[in-house]
């Protein structure tokens, strides 16, 4: 993994994404999921673009269950986009990189 996308865990997913007053993108996925490993390199093109304007972060769902219950994750890769505790929108599948870049412009206004 990179390091402009942080790894989220349940133990650690208040601090960094309920908590964060900046835009934060979660990439729920697993590492069987296909349409998971087509987008992976996307998010990581856009966490350098976007740079600390908007925080990217990954879930593992196989290994926290609990988040992925908890934000009612039926598929992956779910893209969900979060700031200060509130889910402000997502976007699910593996989607064109103008899309994503589409939605979070939008949501940084």
């Amino acid at each position: 993994m990179s390091d402009t996308v942080k790894i989220v865990t349940t133990d650690s997913f208040e601090e960094d994404v309920v908590k964060s007053s900046v835009v934060t993108m979660v990439d729920f996925w697993a590492t069987w999921c296909g349409p998971c490993k087509i987008i992976a390199p996307v998010v990581e093109e856009l966490a350098k673009e976007y740079g600390e304007k908007v925080n990217f972060t990954k879930v593992n769902t196989d290994e926290n269950p609990d988040l992925a219950s908890k934000y009612k994750i039926r598929g992956i890769p779910t893209l969900m986009f979060f700031k200060n505790g509130e889910i402000l929108d997502q976007v699910v599948g593996a989607v064109p990189k103008a899309q994503l870049k589409s939605k979070i412009d939008s949501l940084l206004g």
